[in-house]
């Protein structure tokens, strides 16, 4: 059994989200930091198995643990474990703040995770304090260490794109990738509900730095079928390579290779998508996983051509911590 849709896409990758919750107050995302509403809790450790479980039945055999900030979670490991140990899952990503990465990296590895993505806004303290609302930058920069030394078969580092704040430190992230195999992502600042003037101050075209590296001599090499959205490029000189993510680019969505679950028990068809599908009440019982995958299967069967950022329609997409980013 394969999901797909009705324009011909086949979904390998699942954007698992285990938490809205984050302990950072990124300009971008959350500037006035995370605020609890009242409602019910995030999936438990079955429900998400149970969930990973349909997914990865139906063909997705790679997962991303997201939030928020997964690691949030006390019961995080828990989470990782039971997903891991599931027979047709791959690979098992999680994209983290790096908070106290230096000090669990080795533990996430024993726990299943194999590749890992950690966000860096700028390589420099005071501006990466402006941004996330944090004095941690020297701390992330230890954890992507401790990351190679826990011996993850993946490692990248996403860094936002946003003009005036870090737009000036380009060969500084690309001095990250020369001498070990880091995949260094730069991401297109996208619209989202919450920061629509912010969008028009710091928005840059991600045309831009593909641009600068090509004229730098670095070269676009083909995607692997259940890779992310980015474009990489690699160089003769460098170990490491550079990503780019670029929402806003002809045909971006035309290779949409994912689907994203939200911590409450939605299925979002697209980031900037008007809803989410309700599957909790499916989530309940290892009994129901047959009936959850025939409710997957006909959703996605209705997943659109495209996102329509570009016309300025951001969906039901408040910030990017609400489903997962």
């Amino acid at each position: 059994m394969r999901l797909s849709d009705g324009f011909g896409r086949t979904f390998k990758y699942l954007r698992l989200s285990v938490t809205e919750a984050c302990n950072f107050r990124c300009s971008y995302c959350l500037p006035n930091g995370y605020r609890k509403c009242a409602g019910p809790q995030p999936l438990s450790v079955d429900e998400l198995r149970r969930a990973a479980t349909a997914f990865s039945e139906l063909g997705l055999t790679k997962i991303r643990l997201t939030g928020g900030e997964p690691t949030v979670r006390k019961d995080f490991l828990e989470i990782a474990e039971a997903i891991s140990a599931l027979p047709n899952v791959q690979k098992l990503a999680l994209t983290t703040n790096g908070y106290k990465l230096e000090h669990r990296a080795t533990a996430f590895r024993n726990a299943g995770i194999n590749a890992i993505n950690i966000s860096l806004d700028s390589l420099d303290p005071q501006t990466f304090h402006s941004v996330t609302g944090h004095d941690r930058c020297n701390e992330v920069l230890r954890g992507i260490d401790a990351a190679f030394e826990a011996d993850f078969d993946s490692i990248k580092l996403n860094a936002v794109y946003l003009k005036g704040i870090n737009d000036l430190e380009l060969d500084a992230y690309l001095a990250l990738a020369k001498n070990r195999p880091l995949a260094v992502r730069f991401i297109e600042l996208m619209e989202t509900g919450d920061h629509p003037a912010y969008f028009k101050r710091h928005h840059i075209p991600a045309t831009v730095i593909a641009e600068k590296l090509e004229r730098a001599g670095w070269t676009k090499k083909l995607k692997a079928a259940d890779a992310g959205p980015a474009n990489e490029y690699v160089h003769p000189d460098y170990r490491g390579s550079i990503g780019l993510i670029a929402p806003y680019s002809k045909d971006f969505c035309k290779s949409c290779n994912r689907l994203r679950f939200s911590s409450m028990g939605k299925l979002h068809l697209c980031l900037f998508g008007e809803f989410g599908v309700p599957m909790r009440a499916l989530l309940q019982s290892d009994d129901q996983i047959e009936e959850l995958k025939a409710k997957l299967t006909k959703a996605v069967g209705q997943k659109v051509a495209s996102h329509q950022l570009a016309a300025g329609l951001t969906g039901q997409t408040s910030n990017l911590s609400s489903i997962g980013g």
